[in-house]
């Protein structure tokens, strides 16, 4: 599995957070019957409390993962509360 942390000075430059998490996009691969295709999931860690919370094999759309990061960072989503929000957004 590799993750991808998101460098959110870069693509959110005029967002307002408070900077307290780091998120990441995790890339693997999942069988699915006969054949393998990439998955991806999304890592939340706090800066403060150094809590991490890693849901792998989320989807295997690139626009969807983009579309549950940018929920998960315009909200400010930390650790304790991924799994909530992922599992409302499916």
């Amino acid at each position: 599995m590799r993750e991808v942390k998101l460098d959110l000075k870069s693509l959110y430059p005029d967002l307002e957070t408070s900077g307290l998490h780091d998120y990441s996009i995790l890339v693997d691969e999942m069988d699915v019957g006969s054949f393998s295709c990439e998955s991806y999931g999304v890592c939340v860690s706090s800066k403060r409390t150094e809590e991490r919370m890693v849901i792998p094999h989320i989807t295997i759309s690139i626009p969807r993962i983009d579309e549950l990061l940018d929920k998960l960072i315009r909200n400010d989503v930390g650790p304790t509360h991924l799994k909530d929000v992922v599992d409302d957004w499916l």
